[in-house]
């Protein structure tokens, strides 16, 4: 069984063209992310059926709503990522959902990397993957 190098140009991942204010705050959310908490429903811990996606504390006597110290966390706007990150991919690139082949042509490959749906087959699939690698444009769940 062959190698593959590790400089193959196949292999390499693309990168985007950031800016360094962009740089710095994929950075700060990186390191926002670590420390912001898992936000919890309610009681999500008493009532297995009420499953631990966050929902809004809503009633009258509700501690958590309260904002008591000894209650989890509850949502709010302070936990919220530098303005400049949001909506960007951990790698840095904007996300452009894509579900044809014909979807790829206005994608700027320089900043813009590509998720292929997940109701597209993979006769369609290996078609996109193909196309965006002659474009070259990243695709971000071709195995998916």
């Amino acid at each position: 069984m062959a190698k593959k190098k590790k400089h193959d140009k196949s292999l390499m991942k693309q990168k985007p063209e950031l800016n360094e204010e962009t740089k710095e705050a994929l950075r700060l959310r990186a390191i926002r992310s670590k420390k912001r908490p898992e936000f919890h429903r309610q009681e999500w811990f008493r009532f297995k059926r009420l499953g631990d996606a966050w929902r809004k504390p809503r009633g009258l006597h509700s501690k958590m709503r309260k904002n008591l110290g000894y209650r989890p966390a509850k949502v709010s706007i302070g936990y919220r990522g530098p303005k400049k990150a949001r909506g960007l991919h951990p790698s840095g690139f904007e996300e452009v959902l894509v579900h044809n082949p014909a979807e790829l042509e206005g994608i700027n490959p320089k900043t813009q990397a590509v998720r292929i749906g997940h109701s597209v087959g993979f006769r369609k699939r290996t078609m996109i993957v193909e196309k965006a690698e002659k474009l070259g444009i990243r695709v971000l769940n071709k195995g998916a």
